[in-house]
């Protein structure tokens, strides 16, 4: 593939020195300056964003990734059916602070994405996903223990969020999980 060069940015060049060109593009992975179809100036390929083929030829799934991604997309369904009872309340019932419950209600359900999300990227074996699951489940735990707080029916609640968000931490940090995930250890070695 020849690769042409821009020349309001860089001087002529005879088609030797473009076929030149892109024969050291192939060889060296690099485009020297010119953006090609077959990689970019830094050197970066399409190979480091797994596909979805990629996953499956990576072999099947881990169920500990699965299961990771099972609960934080049940984390992020609870936030939106919880930001819609509150939106629901606030606009059609009496509450105390109509603007707060409508507050609340959309806050909640803008907070659902971030689990929502980290369920989908787990699922897709992608590595970014990681952070924001893991970020759910620590913002998850201050939640639980004020619920465990109350007098009232929220403490079962208050222990069926704890005992998700740190089955679900386990889960994220397991080395199965951070492989299956492509995350590498500290300077690059494989966990």
């Amino acid at each position: 593939m020849v690769c042409r060069v821009p020349t309001q940015w860089y001087p002529a060049q005879t088609e030797a020195e473009i076929a030149e060109g892109a024969r050291s593009t192939r060889s060296a992975g690099r485009a020297h300056g010119a953006q090609c179809a077959e990689g970019y100036p830094s050197g970066v390929s399409s190979e480091q964003n797994p596909t979805p083929e990629a996953a499956e030829e990576a072999g099947p799934r881990p169920g500990r990734l699965t299961a990771a991604a099972a609960l934080a997309a049940l984390e992020g369904l609870a936030l939106v059916v919880g930001g819609a009872w509150m939106l629901v309340g606030g606009l059609t019932g009496h509450p105390d602070d109509r603007t707060s419950a409508i507050t609340g209600g959309v806050t909640l359900i803008a907070l659902a994405l971030l689990p929502l999300l980290a369920a989908r990227g787990l699922i897709g074996r992608r590595g970014w996903s990681r952070g924001p699951a893991v970020i759910t489940q620590i913002m998850a735990l201050p939640v639980a223990y004020n619920l465990l707080q109350a007098d009232s029916v929220a403490i079962p609640a208050g222990i069926v969020l704890g005992v998700v968000a740190v089955t679900a931490l386990v889960l994220l940090v397991n080395p199965t999980t951070t492989q299956a995930l492509g995350i590498r250890g500290p300077g690059g070695a494989e966990k």
